[in-house]
């Protein structure tokens, strides 16, 4: 079995935690950071305010030979959402004329389409994330990984510098739950079962084995000198960022300019060092709704960096850099991509687009 439902689990949980006429989460970042901006990955990631925040809900999966059909209920319009999962890929319509969320799956990957104003992004699976320092590189994340060239040294950062790059996002579609929702939702190993049963994943599937690697992830110690947290909720990333760091703090992500990018050649024509040597770095983890890893060092530089693509595309890109690697896996991949040994030089990395760095004001 392929990803078909893990693909589209991020677009059903929303029947699940969308439960009141307002968005707490975004109440919630207001109330704890009122001088401080969201950046467009967070609010992109929160559920939709045009949605039936008032109506129940309930959520049907019915399995045969034909494939997989999923009902979501009836939305304000009072059409169905429903989706279809055939030999040939998954469909999903939200019954709506105006357009709603399409998810399909062909043999060049997954793609999630959530409307008219956006376009598809494909979804790839790492087997381990190349974020978490514990690790060893596998040889797939030796291949033809995006996230290889993300990978630099810190005097490589400054105008004029040119880099192949590909930025991406780890899980397109997948949505914060609430807290409440999140703290009564299972996240653990000892209760995957239930996990699986309540957003219909087959045990044994590839999806299953994704959702696995990452509670696994979250239940690991991290390395020696790191504060370590996995969020499941926006609330939880900011109490747990604000703890570190106090409230008056910089949320940063790398934006483009464009929804579409490509792996290209990028110049760097801008650098600006956040002042504060301590930050909070968290990393979107592929999941049927929004995770983030989150981490805490005190050797961790952030900077700004603008980059203009080959083909015109403009990125502002946050890029991260660790001073300190001696406590990290030597065969890490960031030692095997840069020829270099542990704690012998900083590591730095560019920032997917959906994971996130706070810094102090």
């Amino acid at each position: 079995m392929d990803l078909r439902l893990f693909s589209i689990l991020g677009f059903l949980s929303l029947a699940l935690v969308v439960t009141s006429a307002t968005l707490p989460s975004e109440d919630y970042w207001q109330s704890m950071l009122p001088n401080t901006q969201m950046p467009k990955s967070i609010r992109d990631l929160l559920p939709s305010a045009s949605a039936d925040l008032t109506e129940e809900k309930s959520t049907a999966v019915g399995v045969g030979k034909g494939g997989v059909n999923v009902n979501t209920g009836k939305g304000k319009s009072g059409a169905p959402t429903s989706v279809n999962v055939g030999r040939k890929g998954v469909g999903v319509s939200t019954g709506k004329p105006d357009g709603g969320t399409n998810v399909g799956v062909g043999k060049g990957g997954v793609s999630v389409n959530t409307g008219p104003k956006k376009k598809p992004v494909v979804v790839s699976v790492d087997p381990k994330s190349p974020f978490v320092y514990r690790y060893a590189a596998s040889e797939d994340q030796l291949q033809d990984n995006p996230n290889v060239a993300l990978f630099f040294q810190e005097k490589d950062l400054q105008s004029g510098t040119t880099m192949n790059l590909h930025f991406t996002k780890t899980t397109p579609g997948a949505a914060f739950l609430p807290s409440k929702e999140a703290d009564a939702t299972p996240f653990s190993s000892t209760k995957f079962s239930d996990v699986l049963q309540r957003f219909a994943v087959v045990p044994g599937s590839k999806e299953a084995q994704v959702m696995k690697n990452t509670i696994q992830e979250c239940e690991e110690p991290g390395v020696q000198g790191e504060d370590k947290y996995c969020a499941t909720s926006l609330e939880s990333m900011v109490d747990f960022s604000t703890s570190k760091l106090g409230t008056n703090v910089q949320a940063m992500s790398t934006e483009m300019d464009r929804e579409e990018t490509k792996k290209q050649q990028y110049t760097i024509t801008g650098v600006q060092k956040k002042a504060s040597d301590k930050a909070v770095v968290c990393h979107a983890q592929p999941y049927v709704y929004a995770v983030f890893y989150c981490h805490a060092t005190l050797s961790t530089k952030a900077y700004k960096v603008s980059l203009v693509g080959a083909d015109g595309t403009k990125a502002n890109a946050i890029a991260v850099c660790h001073t300190d690697t001696s406590k990290w896996n030597p065969k890490h991949l960031a030692f095997q991509v840069l020829k270099i040994k542990p704690g012998t030089t900083p590591v730095c990395h560019f920032l997917p687009e959906d994971h996130v760095v706070w810094v102090k004001s």
